[in-house]
């Protein structure tokens, strides 16, 4: 059914899941680039730093200088995805927020985005898309990342996000793969966003503090990490705290011991996972890290709310950023990807 003006519309009803929850599951992702090798480019002069091989958050090229020495680096990223909030403006803020916070993630700083909009156009209004790019194009405004367009498609399934280019120091690069044990873990928002969300998305229940946290960006927490000389760092979004914090740790080549009183939650998250708001990707994460994790006596609810996928989450550092919690430390390499105490 078309809806009508007189109606509000409830974007989160036409799609199937909501935010980064709607991510192929990071298993069945393995696979299939498990059988992937990406070819050598040659006759170029812009090495590739960060590549396919531990799955970071964006793919990372030297720009040489005039001796031929790496001078600078560009970052690229992509990120799109359903629905996650019924209101168009703000999920246009949230989607940009985190396709930019694929870059703050590498240490870098986003200076050019595309949109990519797809659109079902007999259903939605298009007065809804264009909230919904306004809201993006206001996210990118704040970060001082130029718009410069994009690509739309009719689908029958609204998706939005952005393709994003950032520059970063090559010397001073956040990855998955520069941990080192004895460094503590810092995390820099609160859990709890996926199944706020997925409360919102059944019971049209508005939670401030999930969208204020989703529209946040992580450009103040990637410059304190590097400020505080941190190496390594990924940041938290659609296979949850301990899926992204188990490919840390397994890049790496170490442990992480996490304390689990220490790590922070948004207001409701746990009457939202006691009241059964939990989506099926959360599901999916906690299966997938059971083989590597240590849960010890945690709980089924804190389990569950450490897997749960986030959609625009914080930066999981290898390092003490001001003003974020300590979570845990990184170990050498034991018998567990991750240790839960």
């Amino acid at each position: 059914m078309t809806p009508t003006r007189e109606a509000p519309v409830r974007l989160t009803r036409y799609a199937h899941g909501g935010g980064c929850a709607c991510k192929i599951p990071p298993g069945e992702l393995e696979d299939v680039l498990g059988h992937l090798t990406a070819p050598r480019a040659t006759g170029g002069d812009t090495p590739l730093l960060v590549g396919l091989a531990t799955g970071d958050d964006a793919a990372v090229a030297a720009l040489p200088g005039p001796d031929g020495a790496p001078a600078s680096a560009v970052v690229c990223t992509a990120d799109f995805f359903t629905p996650v909030v019924d209101d168009p403006y703000d999920w246009g803020r949230i989607a940009a927020a985190n396709a930019l916070s694929d870059v703050y993630a590498m240490g870098g700083r986003p200076v050019l985005a595309v949109n990519l909009l797809a659109w079902p156009r007999d259903v939605l209004p298009l007065d809804l898309a264009r909230e919904v790019l306004r809201g993006g194009l206001d996210i990118a405004t704040e970060a001082g990342c130029h718009v410069g367009g994009g690509h739309s498609v009719d689908d029958p399934e609204p998706k939005y996000g952005m393709a994003v280019t950032g520059l970063a120091d090559p010397g001073r690069l956040l990855r998955n793969d520069a941990g080192r044990p004895g460094v503590p873990l810092s995390l820099t928002k609160p859990l709890g966003l996926g199944v706020l969300n997925n409360r919102h998305k059944a019971t049209g229940e508005r939670f401030e503090q999930a969208v204020a946290t989703m529209v946040a960006l992580n450009r103040d927490a990637s410059a304190a990490a590097l400020a505080a000389g941190a190496t390594c760092a990924t940041d938290v979004t659609g296979f949850g705290f301990l899926g992204h914090l188990h490919k840390l740790a397994r890049a790496s080549g170490v442990t992480a011991v996490v304390d689990t009183a220490a790590v922070p939650y948004l207001d409701g998250a746990r009457e939202a996972v006691r009241d059964g708001y939990i989506s099926g990707g959360t599901r999916r994460n906690l299966e997938w890290v059971a083989p590597f994790t240590d849960f010890g006596d945690t709980s089924a609810g804190t389990r569950l709310l450490l897997a749960d996928a986030q959609t625009s989450g914080g930066l999981l550092v290898a390092g003490e950023v001001p003003g974020a919690p300590v979570v845990g430390e990184l170990v050498p390499r034991g018998s567990h990807s991750v240790v839960l105490r």
